[in-house]
């Protein structure tokens, strides 16, 4: 019997309806740099990451924003080292006129240390930004169910 290969998270791609729009948004708010772009017509698309690590495809194919009831993504969740680097997402959301869900930083379930921030980019589609700890003593949003569950 041979041995699986180890997996791992590679990348996740979105559709987007504006792509100029959309990267303004990862570029500004996230900090995500553009590995590469295509402004063909007709085959536009970027490919986002960190440190030249790719992570995110954002890929001008939608024709209306994110509709999270059929089947398909939930949400996508980035994680940054610190609470203050969630805060930090938290300014730039504000300064772009987004108001997070909940209305600012909440534990992702009760009695959590992970701090999250949920929000939506300019298509809807939903976004999470958390840091491994500083949530201790904030009281969840939704008791009895994980704060990502975006009820």
């Amino acid at each position: 019997m041979s041995a699986s290969p180890a997996i791992a998270p590679g990348h996740v791609g979105l559709s987007v309806t504006d792509l100029d729009r959309s990267l303004a948004f990862y570029r500004d708010v996230l900090d995500l740099e553009v590995i590469h772009a295509s402004a063909d017509a007709g085959r536009r698309f970027a490919l986002l990451g960190a440190g030249g690590r790719l992570f995110l495809t954002l890929w001008q194919q939608s024709r209306a924003p994110f509709e999270p009831r059929p089947a398909g993504l939930h949400h996508l969740a980035f994680q940054v080292p610190t609470l203050e680097s969630v805060h930090a997402v938290e300014t730039k959301l504000r300064a772009h006129g987004v108001t997070p869900r909940y209305d600012g930083v909440v534990p992702q379930q009760e009695g959590a240390e992970v701090a999250s921030l949920y929000f939506t980019d300019p298509d809807g589609i939903r976004l999470e930004i958390y840091s491994p700890t500083g949530a201790a003593g904030l009281a969840a949003p939704v008791p009895g169910a994980p704060s990502c569950g975006l009820f």
